[in-house]
């Protein structure tokens, strides 16, 4: 899988800015779970479906770039480093502890202390189940249909209507 990132700076002023407004939602949800909370933790993301729930400690750093489908389920203390576009589709179910990661630090040490960040995408498509705890790494897409199994590190694309599981995630089967 070529995944194509590009460079991004989480360290400006507007940033730096938009990160602490939206943790202080998400904090606000975590203590407090209420559907006042929830519907303006909602009205933050780029687009949210109907009957969309998300449990109780919930983070991500911008929400602008989140979009959620219709009848999403967000088990508790998921985790979304939007960074990049993070595209959910209908009937999703994550997982409790499922961390999804659209940024990722320069390999190079050099580049490191330069503080450069790359931002790839991650796109799940309609009716993908995310196990407890998986984690979804930068520029990952994920098919239609497809189950991730618990505790997975997913590094690559997944087809729909498969069966992924371990670290890195596998292709176990395909689903019937």
């Amino acid at each position: 899988m070529e995944t194509h990132s590009v460079i991004f700076n989480s360290l400006t002023a507007e940033l730096i800015q938009r990160r602490n407004q939206v943790h202080d939602i998400c904090r606000q949800f975590s203590r407090s779970p209420s559907r006042g909370n929830l519907l303006r933790l909602k009205s933050l993301f780029a687009s949210c479906g109907e009957e969309v729930f998300i449990e109780q400690g919930f983070y991500c750093d911008y929400a602008d770039k989140i979009a959620l489908g219709k009848r999403v389920y967000i088990n508790v203390n998921c985790t979304l480093l939007d960074g990049g576009l993070i595209t959910i589709g209908d009937d999703c179910l994550i997982g409790p502890n499922v961390q999804i990661l659209t940024i990722n630090h320069a390999v190079s040490p050099a580049e490191r202390l330069d503080k450069k960040n790359f931002a790839a995408d991650v796109t799940i498509a309609d009716n993908v189940w995310i196990g407890a705890g998986a984690i979804i790494l930068p520029g990952v897409s994920i098919g239609a249909g497809a189950v991730i199994g618990a505790g997975s590190v997913v590094n690559k694309d997944v087809p729909a209507e498969c069966l992924y599981a371990g670290n890195p995630a596998k292709k176990i089967r395909r689903l019937e």
